[in-house]
C-alpha cells in the first residue's frame, strides 16, 4: 500500500527534513515486505494566500485516486501506535492500494475535506506546528511497520 504525505507547506532543508526523509526511507525498507510503502511527500502551496479552502482544492488533487483519505487535525481520534499499526494492516488487508495522509496549513483543515476523510488523526490535544506533525507522522508510520513486522523497536 503506498502512502502519500499531502501537505500544505514547503519543507526546507534543515532538521525536520532531514528526519522526515530518513523515517520515511526507513518507512519502505522495513514496509516493503509486509506490503507498505513505499512513503512519498506532495506538498503544496497556497501562493495566492486564498484560505482553508484554497488549500483543501490544492490537497483534494494531490490525494491519489481511490485512496484512504486519513486527515490530521486536533479533532480526530488519538490512538496507540499498536492500534495505528493495526489500522494500516487492516486497510493493506482490505486491498486498498494508496493511503493518503492530509496535512493542512496553519488555519487546518477545511471543513469539507475534513468531512470526507475516511479517518482524522490526533497527535493529541496540543497543536502541533504543521512542520512538526510531518516529522511525527513520519516516525509513526516507520514505527507501525516495525510493528508489523514483529520486530522490537516499539516497546510500549
Amino acid at each position: 500500500m503506498r502512502v502519500a504525505i499531502c501537505a500544505v507547506g514547503r519543507l526546507r532543508a534543515g532538521p525536520e527534513a532531514a528526519l522526515v526523509s530518513d523515517y520515511l526511507d526507513r518507512f519502505g525498507k522495513t514496509g516493503r515486505a509486509h506490503g507498505l510503502g513505499p512513503a512519498s511527500v506532495v506538498e503544496v502551496e497556497d501562493k495566492k494566500n486564498a484560505g482553508m479552502e484554497a488549500e483543501a482544492a490544492l490537497l483534494t488533487r494531490a490525494v491519489p485516486a481511490g485512496a484512504v483519505l486519513c486527515c490530521l487535525d486536533e479533532r480526530g481520534a488519538v490512538v496507540s501506535s499498536p492500534d495505528f499499526a493495526a489500522r494500516l494492516a487492516g486497510w493493506r488487508d482490505a486491498g486498498r492500494q494508496d493511503l493518503a495522509f492530509v496535512i493542512g496549513g496553519a488555519d487546518g483543515i477545511a471543513p469539507g475535506l475534513r468531512e470526507r476523510a475516511d479517518f482524522s488523526l490526533s497527535f493529541g490535544k496540543m497543536v502541533w506546528p504543521h512542520m512538526l506533525v510531518r516529522v511525527m507522522l513520519a516516525e509513526q508510520l516507520y514505527r507501525a511497520a516495525q510493528i508489523v513486522a514483529g520486530t522490537p523497536y516499539h516497546r510500549g
